[in-house]
């Protein structure tokens, strides 16, 4: 089954809220988000955002200029369908993240709490990065979460990535300052518990 195909079918079989990355709210991403002291206007985009509530939270704190990004039509469906009539404000963008053509220094934010830790290929996860110095604003933030050291080792039946801080900006870089990072024991709705790392990095002006 090809990537896109699985996710598809993930989302038309199960209720967003029934995965093990559902949040509630995504408290610790929309606090580094607002950390990064950037203005309501802000461009920010949620890489795999799909079904996450995100974007709800961002709307919600008056934020004007969010896209979401993801590779499953029907996991954007589901958000679209939560917000109702909130998802006029919002741009959502069906596509592969490795494959696709974003528009050159876009963004203000990139965010990724769902896509990072799968590209277990080393040339995917160039591509990925390649993206996002395109694509992010000099002097633009990165928000990147992926699995701990000490976390699955598989997600939805599909192999990922572990990382301490250092190897995760190493992915991406020198062009990348790391400001910050920090750990999160995610409660999954069956009652496990799911270590994630989150980096903080900033884009070099130059």
């Amino acid at each position: 089954m090809q990537t896109k195909d699985h996710w598809e079918n993930v989302y038309t079989h199960k209720p967003a809220t029934d995965v093990s990355w559902f949040q509630v709210h995504a408290e610790q991403s929309l606090r580094l988000i607002q950390g990064t002291g950037v203005q309501a206007s802000a461009a920010i985009i949620d890489v795999g955002g799909g079904a996450s509530t995100l974007v709800d939270d961002l709307l919600q704190h008056a934020f004007t200029s969010v896209t979401v990004l993801d590779l499953s039509a029907s996991a954007l469906a589901a958000s679209q369908a939560r917000l109702g009539a909130q998802a006029n404000k919002v741009q959502w963008l069906v596509g592969d993240i490795t494959k696709l053509a974003l528009p050159q220094h876009a963004f203000d934010v990139w965010h990724d709490r769902a896509v990072f830790h799968f590209l277990t290929n080393k040339a995917d996860r160039e591509a990925y990065v390649n993206c996002v110095l395109r694509s992010l604003k000099p002097g633009g933030h990165v928000i990147m979460a992926t699995f701990a050291s000490d976390g699955p080792l598989q997600c939805s039946g599909l192999p990922v990535m572990r990382y301490e801080p250092d190897a995760l900006h190493a992915e991406f870089g020198a062009p990348f300052v790391l400001l910050s990072h920090e750990r999160e024991d995610h409660h999954t709705p069956f009652g496990s518990v799911q270590k994630f790392v989150y980096c903080y990095c900033r884009k070099q002006l130059s």
